[in-house]
């Protein structure tokens, strides 16, 4: 139950991606978030009913808000866009490996070191993590130590344009000024300030409505396994917490390969179309042989493991797609409509939205997989995910990197890579 809580809160990203990008620096709500993420853990360390319990994760579904959705858009202005699918990788192995290990270490934590181990390895990450936050330097502030020659050609560059005569001053003010209205009133208008403008402007991109859609579904099935898997154990094989924790394994293995599917998508800037698809699809026939696992005997436990990693591995190949194609579906959106979003972008409160998603399945998986398998079943539910993941492969298919047949549009001068 306080899973879905905690995914409920989550759908603070959008606003919190928003503020990201008018604030002046990322360090800071960085930090906000990970003391808020402190303070909601050691609520729930202390809490002895299920109000305390409750507060403490919706404080930390604001937190995990804060924390991703500004971590997201830190690795973009950091990275840019030659290395970015490698690096979505490493943060969706990351992602994936945190989903899944958190009730594989707790639950050996829980059995092996009591209740309060459990919390004692989540305040030393989050220690870790603000010591981290506190000696990172921002990309936009180290370039202003690091490249002094290409602010003095800069501000040489300010000069010649001041040294302007005046008549070429007035000429290209009375032709600004005398340009057609139409095109001028255009321009104005094309620039989005509103926060509920610049969401609607972006969710009007369908690249993004499907990458929100495949990361849903994508959290959906993780989740899921989350909540179900544990019992399925439990009741099918007799494992106690620690086996219940280690059947997660499988699944983490595979997302090793995070990093591997985000070079090969910065090689191949076309193949995100048909990696996220061939993911889909893949996982339809794995989630149906869910239902072969039924009995206690080492031939299912082994087959169990086996359709965990297969499944393990097409969400591993599903996720660095999905999260870059909110990196191309906003620069669509800036090339369409220059400045549109003004100064700050809009790329936080894209990956907002985005992760809305991933908050939304992760509220929705648990009842999901519960309900389907507590009334129809562990097979039907394999039936339910398998339709789920075969169905979203379509807009997947056809959206992702563009419509399909259509040619790209021409690059915009701020997606040049910039000289370090």
């Amino acid at each position: 139950m306080v899973h879905p809580i905690y995914g409920l809160f989550c759908r603070m990203h959008a606003i919190i991606g928003y503020l990201a990008d008018r604030a002046g620096s990322r360090r800071w709500p960085f930090l906000v978030g990970l003391v808020l993420l402190a303070a909601a853990t050691a609520l729930l360390c202390i809490g002895t009913n299920i109000g305390l319990w409750i507060a403490g994760r919706l404080f930390q579904g604001a937190a995990a808000a804060v924390v991703w959705t500004v971590g997201i858009a830190l690795l973009v202005d950091t990275v840019g866009k030659e290395g970015l699918g490698q690096a979505i990788g490493y943060v969706s192995m990351s992602l994936s490996i945190g989903t899944l290990a958190g009730p594989l270490l707790g639950g050996v934590l829980y059995q092996h070191g009591g209740y309060y181990s459990v919390f004692g390895l989540a305040f030393g990450l989050i220690g870790i993590d603000i010591l981290l936050r506190l000696v990172l330097i921002e990309k936009k502030h180290a370039a202003r130590w690091l490249m002094p020659e290409t602010e003095t050609m800069a501000s040489s560059l300010e000069q010649n344009d001041n040294k302007m005569t005046p008549a070429q001053d007035a000429s290209d003010s009375s032709a600004i000024e005398n340009g057609p209205p139409s095109e001028m009133s255009e321009k104005k208008s094309t620039r989005t300030r509103n926060p509920v403008g610049q969401a609607i402007t972006l969710l009007s991109s369908p690249r993004l409505i499907v990458s929100l859609w495949g990361y849903f579904i994508v959290s959906l099935v993780l989740t899921s396994f989350d909540s179900v898997l544990p019992l399925f154990v439990q009741e099918t094989f007799g494992w106690e917490q620690t086996g219940q924790g280690l059947i997660f394994i499988p699944m983490m293995i595979p997302h090793l390969s995070d990093p591997i599917t985000g070079y090969i998508i910065d090689k191949y800037p076309k193949s995100p179309r048909y990696l996220a698809t061939g993911a889909f699809i893949g996982a339809v026939p794995v989630a149906v042989l869910l239902r072969l696992v039924t009995d206690n005997t080492m031939h299912h436990k082994v087959v169990l493991c086996v359709l965990l990693a297969m499944l393990g591995l097409c969400l591993a190949v599903a996720m660095p797609p999905l999260v870059t194609e909110v990196f191309h579906a906003v620069k669509e959106k800036e090339n369409e409509f220059p400045d549109i979003f003004g100064r700050g972008g809009a790329m936080a409160l894209a990956f907002g939205l985005s992760n809305m998603g991933f908050a939304a399945g992760s509220l929705i998986g648990p009842f999901f997989a519960g309900f389907i398998r507590e009334d129809a079943g562990w097979g039907t539910m394999g039936w339910a995910m398998a339709i789920m993941t075969g169905v979203s492969a379509i807009p997947i298919l056809l959206f992702i990197g563009g419509l399909i047949g259509k040619k790209p549009s021409p690059p915009n001068e701020s997606d040049q890579p910039t000289p370090e």
